[in-house]
C-alpha cells in the first residue's frame, strides 16, 4: 500500500514538473495550469493582471462579460470596483483554460475567501453570462437569479449586453 502511494506521488510530481517552467522563461504557457498569483491591477469588471513568478499575466474571467468601462457603458465603473473589492492585492488561484485573441489568459479565478470571482460577479449583478463562449448552466442560473431579484445592473430594465454595446460603438466609429 505504501509503495502505491509513493508511486502515485512521484507520478504527480513528474506531471507537475511538465507544466512548470523556470521563471526566466518568457514563453510559459499557463493554459490548463492551476497556479497562485497576486492581483496587481484591475482593468475592468472581467479583466485583471496578476503577478506570477515576477511575470505580469493578463487574465480574462471565463464565462462572463461585464459592462464596458471604456465607452462609459452604464455599470462599467461599478463592475470594475466590484472585481477590485473581491480580489485586488490578494493572492488568488488561477485555473487557466486558454488564451484569447488579445493574448489574455481565459481563466476561472478564486480569491482568498474561496469565492469563484466569475460567479460572484454574476451574483452581484455586475455581469452577463457570456453564452457565446460558455454553455455552463450554473452561470446561466446565476444570471437568471440576479435578473429576477433586480440586483446590480438588473435594476435597469434597459440594460444593454456588453457585446451589443461594443457592436454599437464600433459601427458608430466607422
Amino acid at each position: 500500500m505504501r509503495l502505491g502511494k509513493v508511486s502515485l506521488l512521484l507520478l504527480l510530481l513528474t506531471l507537475q514538473s511538465c507544466f512548470i517552467q523556470p521563471a526566466g522563461d518568457k514563453s510559459i504557457n499557463y493554459s490548463h495550469l492551476v497556479f497562485s498569483a497576486k492581483v496587481i491591477r484591475i482593468l475592468d469588471g472581467d479583466t485583471m493582471e496578476v503577478l506570477y513568478q515576477d511575470h505580469p499575466i493578463k487574465i480574462r474571467l471565463a464565462h462572463i462579460d461585464c459592462p464596458e468601462k471604456r465607452g462609459h457603458q452604464p455599470f462599467g465603473t461599478q463592475a470594475k470596483q466590484a472585481l477590485s473589492d473581491l480580489c485586488f492585492g490578494q493572492m488568488v488561484t488561477v485555473q487557466g483554460q486558454k488564451y484569447d485573441r488579445y493574448k489574455r489568459l481565459i481563466a476561472v479565478v478564486i480569491n482568498d475567501k474561496k469565492q469563484v470571482l466569475n460567479q460572484e460577479m454574476l451574483k452581484m449583478g455586475m455581469a452577463w453570462h457570456f453564452k457565446k463562449y460558455s454553455s455552463d448552466l450554473l452561470y446561466t442560473q446565476l444570471e437568471i437569479n440576479a435578473r429576477k431579484n433586480k440586483i446590480g445592473l438588473w435594476q435597469d430594465s434597459t440594460a444593454v449586453a456588453p457585446w451589443e454595446w461594443r457592436e454599437t460603438k464600433h459601427s458608430l466609429a466607422k
